[in-house]
């Protein structure tokens, strides 16, 4: 009786994970989330970082979804070096205070097809805020290269930087940013 008692328990809870999605994770090094700002009204920079972390995505429901993403802060390129150095300074992200980002999306609303809002929390410079992106889901098939089941999205996203304690030169350079991110990421339970 113990025995099936277990086993009943066990199958509960995989019929319960089964549920709550498939966990993707993310390919580095084509996840990654790109900011652009008004420097002085002249010009519209841009700089990126590349992104880890995992979504557990129901394609079935969509609803059900969610992700847990995180930036290396100190990892930015704007392909200018001074500047990089610049904007990891404590002028800007302080990145030996508050090395990383964090997007923690829980909570997915307006579904037209594929593309959905995911709400959630972002924490940048030590301060936690509402985040919402505006997601598109691109494709859900094997990956040709190995044929692993991966995912693809892009989103967009605009935030306003005093929000997270980073105001040095507003308005000159812009208060707002625009974050454009891209994401791909591989079935966690597949093989390689």
């Amino acid at each position: 009786m113990k025995k099936y008692l277990i086993a009943l328990g066990l199958s509960a809870a995989l019929s319960g994970f089964a549920n709550a999605g498939e966990i993707y994770n993310l390919e580095p090094t084509h996840s990654y989330v790109e900011f652009h700002y008004n420097h002085m009204g002249y010009s519209n920079p841009s700089g990126k970082w590349y992104a880890n972390g995992s979504i557990n995505f129901e394609s079935k429901d969509i609803a059900k979804s969610s992700a847990n993403i995180t930036i290396t802060v100190g990892d930015i390129v704007t392909g200018i070096p001074k500047l990089d150095e610049h904007l990891k300074s404590g002028m800007f992200f302080d990145v030996k205070k508050y090395p990383t980002a964090k997007f923690i999306g829980d909570k997915v609303t307006n579904i037209k097809g594929k593309q959905f809002d995911l709400g959630g929390q972002l924490t940048v410079h030590g301060v936690t805020k509402p985040v919402t992106l505006h997601v598109t889901q691109n494709t859900l098939a094997p990956n040709p290269m190995n044929d692993i089941q991966s995912a693809g999205f892009s989103a967009t996203a605009t935030i306003k930087r005093s929000d997270f304690g980073i105001a040095n030169y507003v308005p000159a350079v812009s208060d707002e940013i625009n974050l454009n991110i891209e994401i791909e990421a591989q079935l966690a339970a597949a093989k390689k």
